[in-house]
């Protein structure tokens, strides 16, 4: 009889780089009765792992919003993580396989049994409108100091704006938000360099209980794109909930002549909860990159940091 694993053995953290297509769900976090990306990767992980886990992902994401790269932690046991290989089909019994990499394929696997019941198939014949709309692109064992949230060191999100009938494509509609007429790039990076350091971003979030409000915005740059669609960029050591809509919601009040940058400033400089910012349309928003420090050192010492400044009063430097 083989011996047990001692009860104390350490778990193991795994680390997920995935993306996924936000318009089959309901946001990120996982809510009763709705279709969630966190929903389906945790099921998807429980039907590989045959044990429920949670997920702690690097940053919520609304209904509709994309993510080409996302990420997020959860810990093993660690004889679940190094059974992992197990036993392989005739065809991969000759590839090297670890952990992570039994544990990409075998989620992927579990991904599709999950997502092709998510939605409707739009015709007989066609494939389930969620299938694919998830993929795991890595996993892998990493120190336990790594903290999928709060070790990030920036988000970085892209926002694509069809601006006039000249940039607007059927084939987009569900990447892009469309605005009426064309708009000019520089008059809204100018509008978005009004909200660039360190703030109380109140009046462009959705505060959650007991949840500081102060950010630090590091870009904002709207561009015209190759594809002729407007490619708003911005980069924060993290955003508060619906902060990048309301941002890019707001330049676009300025960019189509509806406000001045006046106005912008007076919301950043007075932050209250303000129903006068609109949020844009959130299927023109991606997440694009989460940046971590290199090490396991990086990380503690980030999420310290992180932890520390999320849990201060909402005060900033003019605020």
């Amino acid at each position: 009889m083989g011996a047990a694993l001692p009860e104390t053995d350490p778990p193991v953290r795994v680390r997920l780089d995935f993306a996924y297509d936000g318009a089959p769900f309901s946001g990120w976090a996982r809510q009763p009765g709705l279709t969630t990306v966190q929903g389906c990767l945790e099921d998807a992980l429980q039907l590989v792992l045959r044990h429920p886990v949670h997920l702690t992902v690097a940053g919520r994401t609304d209904a509709g919003v994309h993510a080409q790269h996302q990420v997020a932690h959860l810990d093993l046991p660690r004889a679940a993580w190094e059974a992992l290989p197990g036993r392989r089909g005739t065809a991969e019994r000759h590839a090297p396989d670890d952990p992570g990499a039994a544990l990409v394929r075998k989620l992927n696997g579990a991904l599709t049994r999950v997502l092709s019941g998510i939605a409707p198939a739009p015709r007989p014949g066609a494939r389930p409108a969620g299938l694919g709309a998830i993929l795991v692109r890595s996993a892998a064992a990493v120190d336990p100091s790594f903290d999928a949230r709060f070790s990030a060191l920036s988000r970085s999100y892209v926002y694509r704006i069809a601006d006039g009938p000249r940039h607007q494509s059927p084939l987009t509609r569900g990447y892009t938000a469309w605005t009426p007429r064309e708009l000019d790039p520089e008059q809204l990076s100018a509008a978005g360099r009004q909200l660039l350091g360190l703030h109380d971003f109140l009046s462009f979030c959705k505060p959650r209980p007991h949840a500081t409000t102060v950010r630090e915005l590091r870009s904002v740059d709207f561009r015209r794109a190759e594809s002729g669609l407007i490619e708003a960029r911005l980069q924060a050591d993290a955003f508060c909930h619906h902060m990048v809509r309301a941002i890019v919601g707001a330049c676009l009040a300025v960019g189509e002549g509806r406000r001045d940058e006046a106005w912008l400033r007076g919301r950043l400089e007075h932050p209250v909860r303000d129903s006068e910012i609109r949020l844009a349309p959130p299927e023109g928003l991606c997440l694009e990159r989460i940046a971590y420090p290199q090490d396991a050192a990086g990380w503690a010492d980030q999420a310290e940091r992180a932890r520390a400044r999320r849990a201060a009063p909402s005060e900033a430097p003019g605020s």
